[in-house]
């Protein structure tokens, strides 16, 4: 996608928070708007640069209906407008592939995308139906009720890991090496003091409370990360009678906020925080067949490929968002790669699943590791609810060379 570039180091995450924890208290989007304005000053970026906006958010929170302007209204861009975007957990490429859609067409030139959720503490949505006995209404647990059911599949999401377990035959003791290998990978990113997460992430972390008048809690890092062992993993039973994945191979619930920046190449030399160019190559979004989500990525990914001329083997690293570790062996098997090619530093398996920021916090780690390898090209990829999926591939370049 030429034309389309992301300012090094105009991006960052919060630490993510095992839902019903050290976050649940926060207002979704208030909290990113807040993370935000002090992400912006330490990078030295004036929101009114900015003339475009995305938000990313799949958990409704009170006054969610006003979106996208409200969010950069409390930022400190109350000039600019945009749209409000719910892909489940593509949302984070889809909040970047529509940024750039409005770049390359001459509508903006410089971007924010914000990805903001908390699956803590969902909400209860009643629907009227004067219709109905009585003239009672149904009603729904947003977060629950549809991890439990795909209303078109219908079916649970860990049925359709279940599914392509089968599919590949992929039993538990695959799984459970692969888990382990993630978590491995996730610690390179604790080493010396987090030194990888602090590259994007602020850290110590200073929660505020509900009204973002003071501090009230301080996160080190990621929170809700267990501690996993061959053993413990083995003593785990499939989460489904006759079924192979367990809790151990699949991801948790959290929350919590991401953003990116995305603008012209010469914007970006105007933004970015060190000599580093990064650019995006191509998006791509696909479909898997009913019940059958942790295969979405692989079509969607050649789809992303294909739109920047490359082929896998091009790829110099790979994240993806996992919410089952099915997912990543279905993917490697298609592609004839060893597991250890993809989600070094960590992957959405192990640090959580916030629903709309997760993707964009893969993406953002991407970078840097590209970054820290010298250069190079990268994809991302990962599934969402309604068994779909969205990829991207980028180019990461030292400019100083």
């Amino acid at each position: 996608m030429p034309g389309i570039a992301i300012p090094y180091g105009a991006y960052w995450s919060t630490p993510f928070a095992r839902w019903q924890g050290t976050l649940s208290h926060l207002h979704s989007l208030l909290f990113a708007a807040h993370v935000a304005r002090d992400a912006l000053a330490r990078r030295g970026i004036d929101p009114g640069v900015f003339d475009g906006g995305v938000l990313g958010t799949t958990v409704p929170q009170r006054h969610a209906f006003y979106g996208l302007p409200w969010l950069m209204g409390e930022l400190g861009a109350p000039h600019v407008t945009g749209p409000t975007i719910n892909q489940a957990c593509a949302t984070g490429v889809r909040t970047l592939a529509t940024a750039a859609a409005e770049i390359a067409a001459g509508a903006c030139q410089t971007v924010l995308t914000v990805c903001a959720d908390r699956v803590s503490n969902g909400p209860m949505i009643y629907y009227p139906d004067p219709a109905g006995p009585g003239g009672h209404g149904a009603h729904e647990d947003w977060v629950l009720d549809n991890f439990a059911r795909d209303p078109f599949a219908k079916l649970p999401m860990v049925a359709t890991a279940e599914n392509v377990a089968r599919k590949y035959r992929i039993g538990t003791a695959e799984q459970n090496e692969v888990t382990l290998l993630r978590y491995a990978q996730y610690q390179a990113a604790l080493a010396d003091d987090r030194a990888f997460q602090r590259r994007y992430m602020d850290l110590p972390f200073a929660v505020p409370d509900a009204r973002f008048r003071k501090t009230v809690a301080t996160m080190q890092g990621d929170e809700g990360v267990h501690d996993t062992s061959a053993d413990g993993l083995a003593k785990l039973r499939p989460v489904t009678d006759g079924g192979s994945v367990t809790h151990g191979g699949q991801t948790h619930p959290a929350d919590g906020s991401a953003a990116m920046v995305l603008t012209t190449p010469e914007g970006a030399r105007e933004l970015r925080r060190a000599p580093i160019e990064v650019a995006v190559l191509g998006f791509g979004s696909a479909r898997a067949a009913p019940g059958f989500m942790p295969e979405s990525p692989i079509p969607a990914a050649r789809r992303a490929l294909d739109a920047a001329a490359l082929d896998i083997g091009d790829m110099d690293a790979i994240k993806s968002h996992n919410p089952f570790v099915v997912n990543d062996i279905a993917f490697c098997r298609h592609f004839g790669l060893p597991p250890e090619r993809m989600n070094n530093y960590g992957c959405s398996l192990v640090w959580g699943h916030p629903q709309g920021p997760t993707g964009l916090r893969g993406v953002i780690e991407l970078i840097e590791e590209l970054a820290m390898r010298g250069g190079g090209r990268g994809l991302f990829q990962g599934c969402a609810a309604g068994d779909s999926a969205m990829a991207v591939v980028i180019d990461v370049r030292d400019a100083a060379r």
